[in-house]
């Protein structure tokens, strides 16, 4: 089941899509206005499943996108989490994951534009995974830790590297207005039994500049649960994006930033494509 969050008339809502059209879904048999207060639900898929077979879709087109998860609760990101990325940027090995926040403010939906900074031009693109939590949980092993998924869904973690790397924290350079992508649905974790066989490419006008299996993240998505379930209650609708693989654009020869006039694209097999024109900051 693929689930996207929109906007239509002005009003805030989510549903179940088949990539042309959506079934509404807030206050419909049960369930409630909130994405994140569905996710929460045991039994918020059997209400969808019933939706969809009572009612007629609005098409996709007639709505505007918000990111997957509109205004999560937590946003984790995870740095240097695949062995191609860890090298290229010439970072030692490390026995715990390296992590950041975003905050929601920061990211855009599929089809809406990413924001070339005034204040810099090394503007990088990092394709990636997130997961979405859908069961609430403290110390989860990480034998347990699928079970707590909601789904999956793409991320560009768009970067502004040299405020970046004003100083040891990365929070500067993560956290631009409208610089991050998220979408274009969330994939229910019963369509993703295992995302280690997924596989991501970034493309940037067309060019790949990415491409990598899951297998390859240092820490899987079961140890980023129970390691972040270590400090962190993990709610629904939290978010947890995974890292980026090799290839990235500062590490070019000459560097690849993104500009005003690209399309950036983030293709993971069994979700699809979150893609994203570039503008400048008005």
């Amino acid at each position: 089941m693929k689930l996207v969050s929109y906007r239509r008339d002005g009003r805030p809502g989510y549903g179940v899509t088949d990539g042309a059209g959506v079934w509404s879904l807030g206050g419909r048999e049960g369930l409630p206005a909130n994405l994140i207060k569905a996710l929460g639900m045991a039994n918020w898929q059997e209400m969808a499943k019933a939706v969809v077979a009572a009612s007629d879709p609005v098409a996709l087109a007639d709505l505007t996108l918000r990111p997957v998860i509109a205004r999560p609760w937590k946003i984790f990101c995870i740095g240097l989490n695949y062995e191609s990325h860890r090298i290229e940027t010439g970072r030692p090995e490390s026995r715990y994951p390296t992590i950041f926040s975003r905050f929601a403010n920061t990211l855009v939906a599929h089809g809406q534009p990413l924001v070339c900074p005034k204040l810099s031009e090394k503007f990088d693109f990092e394709g990636e995974l997130a997961v979405v939590i859908g069961k609430r949980g403290r110390h989860i092993a990480a034998e347990r830790a699928l079970d707590h998924v909601a789904g999956y869904s793409c991320f560009n973690d768009g970067s502004v590297r040299d405020f970046q790397r004003h100083s040891s924290q990365f929070l500067p350079g993560k956290n631009f207005d409208a610089s991050g992508g998220f979408g274009p649905w969330l994939v229910t974790a019963d369509e993703i039994p295992d995302p280690s066989q997924l596989t991501l490419e970034t493309r940037v006008n067309g060019e790949v500049m990415q491409s990598a299996g899951l297998d390859d993240l240092i820490f899987d998505v079961p140890h980023l649960i129970s390691y972040i379930s270590g400090f962190a209650t993990l709610q629904p609708g939290d978010v947890i994006a995974t890292g980026t693989p090799g290839g990235v654009g500062f590490v070019r020869n000459p560097p690849v930033y993104m500009k005003p006039g690209d399309l950036v694209e983030v293709e993971i097999s069994g979700i699809g494509t979150l893609s994203n024109p570039v503008v400048a900051e008005a």
